[in-house]
């Protein structure tokens, strides 16, 4: 897709902990400018269903699963399921974003009896179930992961969210979330969907206990499989949100950090030591560096999302001058990062200002970039 000269791992790491930030995202710019020269940052009208919150990973990182005793734990029932879904259509929705924990009693006949019956009520793509789900899913049921994907398709699953993936690195992994499936698991799934015709999309959750190497290392990753198969729409960086998380209370602080500091990513993470004390989160600089990164490392995937989610409107229309195309989602409802207490809300209205504002031009998208409609 890009015809600039393909950044190594070396120089990608070189690049994420010493380069000057300004030339790094102007750099990226460009990048942007060549892919999509018709100045448009594209946007989606969606909701996220969240359609239980019990979960049995119990990550660290998570402010958001409950047990199944818990007072506040649910399962969504059909009724407040097409409610949401008529709703997010009547505000010109046209999918709804459906992810869960893993609960310890859904096996595939559930999801089955979910996918169709929305299907058979709703006209809207169903853009659902993250690899760890799928693992679940198809380990519950006694299943391979193509079987349980074609399960899954056929009974009305169009696309495939990249949640999951956190970093793609399982020494990272194992301190964020030891029972969650490992990186493997993680890209076999979005190859077998790849495979099977469905897209899907990847995403990153850095700012946590990881080293600028193991951003390095996830980046690779899913250029690698982006080579092999073509199947990722976008890719969208994301940074950990410490609020109301086990890892943020009582996690590991990263060597060389001093309390109440923000470690520079321009110096390597060291080794994670001290259990007990808190990591500290990206910084707006941080982000708008792997965002800048992301642009150049991943030449071939055409759309990089920003994250107002994560870091509200203003950095996030700064970001679409470092390397980013798509303003992501509406997002009618969000609860996942909303759990860990940040809670960014946005109007249709705000998203296109602000694209606007910020020199492009704004229009609603479908989950496969197809413009439907231009402000």
């Amino acid at each position: 897709m890009n015809k600039h000269k393909r950044i190594t791992k070396k120089e990608g790491l070189a690049l994420l902990k010493n380069s000057d930030l300004l030339g790094l995202g102007e750099w990226a710019d460009g990048i942007r400018k060549g892919l999509h020269p018709e100045k448009t940052v594209t946007f989606i009208v969606d909701r996220n269903i969240n359609y239980t919150n019990i979960c049995i990973n119990k990550c660290t990182f998570c402010a958001f699963w409950r047990d199944k005793e818990d007072r506040d734990a649910y399962v969504l029932n059909k009724d407040e399921l097409y409610k949401k879904i008529q709703e997010t259509i009547a505000l010109g929705g046209t999918q709804i974003l459906m992810q869960g924990g893993l609960h310890p009693d859904f096996d595939i006949e559930y999801y089955i009896d979910l996918l169709r019956s929305i299907k058979s009520r709703f006209a809207i793509n169903v853009h659902g179930f993250s690899p760890p789900e799928i693992c679940y899913i198809a380990d519950k049921s006694d299943l391979t992961i193509k079987e349980t994907l074609n399960i899954l398709k056929a009974a009305g699953l169009d696309s495939i969210p990249g949640g999951g993936a956190e970093i793609l690195s399982d020494r990272v992994r194992e301190i964020l979330s030891p029972k969650k499936i490992k990186s493997s698991s993680w890209l076999k799934v979005m190859e077998n969907a790849h495979m099977l015709g469905m897209r899907t999309t990847a995403t990153m959750m850095f700012g946590s206990v990881e080293k600028p190497e193991d951003i390095i290392e996830h980046l690779e990753a899913i250029r690698n499989l982006q080579d092999r198969t073509g199947g990722f729409t976008a890719f969208i960086p994301w940074t950990f949100q410490p609020g109301n998380t086990e890892l943020g209370s009582k996690g590991q602080r990263v060597k060389g950090s001093k309390e109440g500091t923000v470690p520079d990513l321009r110096t390597e993470r060291s080794e994670v030591v001290e259990p007990g004390l808190s990591p500290h989160a990206a910084t707006a600089i941080e982000y708008l560096r792997v965002l800048a990164l992301s642009r150049l490392y991943l030449d071939n995937i055409e759309n990089i999302q920003a994250s107002w989610v994560t870091q509200g409107l203003k950095i996030a229309g700064v970001a679409l001058r470092f390397g980013a195309n798509d303003f992501g989602s509406t997002m009618i409802e969000e609860n996942v990062v909303a759990a860990a207490g940040v809670s960014y809300r946005v109007s249709m209205e705000d998203i296109i200002r602000t694209i606007k504002n910020t020199g492009f031009k704004a229009a609603q998208r479908d989950t496969y970039y197809n413009i439907l409609k231009e402000f």
